[in-house]
């Protein structure tokens, strides 16, 4: 045993969920941002759970027994559909990885999918969003009732298919000029992984986007980005899923994931002049547009690889 493994969670502090976060800085260093912020929500949640469950309050007490007792208490989540396959999978696998940053080992991890279930990668129903009208509607709403950067987040979502985080995140103002420059506008901030730091991903905007991002440059002021200076990430990310919960029945919209989804049909639609596989039940462009379109696509929601696209916009087949 070194010095570590015997001192409270591994020497990284005697509160579990700060020392998770530790560990990750640590593994990561200071250009995974999104990253560790991501691992460290999905932790707490954990952390939550093994002092209400368990009465664990250490990092070195958990041993797998606790971690696959964890993911069954989120398979029971899943049966019951009050969490989706994609998201227990996500919340496993950040314990993984925190756990891993903590101990230095990969003892006790365990496979997401064994536990919970195996995730659906291709979309079967059209997203809520796919009409503007109730997207702007929903947005002037918000505005009416005081919360004019939650507007602008939401519009942002759907018009540049942007992440929560990456709408939260944009500078509106250069953005704008950036795309009056360009017709284009290169999300760097808030990407997944930190991926817009070394890989450019210009996303193409039209007369409504700009009306979009000015909307979101008056409503950001004289900040960095829309998410006011008084709160931290967390706390926006909080309020933005509250506020946006209140208001999303009235205009049958659902997930704001599901906007991201619906700019992902409307961009498919413009590139193939064929509807979305997701709306149309099958695919309907030939096999080569449709290739061409994911990869296009793909590029535009800040994914790696195509094959991901199918879980916006349906399958190829």
């Amino acid at each position: 045993m070194n010095k570590m493994e015997g001192r409270r969670n591994f020497g990284y502090g005697k509160q579990m969920d700060w020392a998770g976060k530790q560990a990750l800085r640590e593994r990561y260093g200071n250009g995974r941002y999104g990253t560790v912020a991501g691992h460290t929500e999905r932790w707490r949640q954990f952390v939550a759970w093994c002092r209400r469950e368990r009465g664990i309050r250490d990092a070195r007490k958990v041993g797998r027994s606790t971690v696959n007792a964890y993911g069954k208490c989120l398979a029971d989540k899943v049966t019951e559909k009050s969490m989706s396959v994609s998201y227990a999978q996500n919340l496993l696998s950040s314990v993984n990885m925190v756990l891993e940053s903590l101990r230095g080992d990969r003892r006790i991890w365990v496979a997401p999918a064994a536990i919970v279930g195996k995730r659906s990668h291709v979309r079967s129903d059209p997203p809520a969003g796919l009409e503007r009208q109730a997207v702007r509607q929903c947005a002037d709403q918000l505005r009416q009732i005081g919360h004019e950067r939650i507007a602008s987040v939401v519009e942002l979502a759907r018009a540049l298919g942007l992440r929560l985080r990456e709408a939260s995140m944009l500078d509106a103002r250069a953005a704008l000029r950036q795309a009056s420059k360009h017709g284009a506008v290169n999300i760097t901030a808030g990407t997944k992984g930190g991926r817009g730091h070394h890989i450019d991903r210009w996303v193409p905007v039209s007369k409504i986007s700009m009306g979009c991002l000015a909307r979101a440059a008056k409503a950001q002021g004289s900040g960095r980005n829309l998410i006011p200076a008084d709160l931290t990430w967390r706390q926006w990310n909080t309020r933005v899923h509250h506020v946006w919960a209140a208001v999303r029945d009235d205009y049958s919209l659902k997930k704001l994931h599901d906007l991201r989804a619906a700019y992902a049909c409307e961009r498919y639609h413009s590139i193939t002049g064929s509807v979305a596989p997701v709306v149309a039940g099958r695919r309907i462009a030939d096999r080569s547009t449709d290739r061409t379109a994911r990869q296009t696509i793909a590029q535009e929601l800040g994914h790696a690889r195509s094959d991901v696209v199918a879980a916006y916009i349906g399958g190829a087949r």
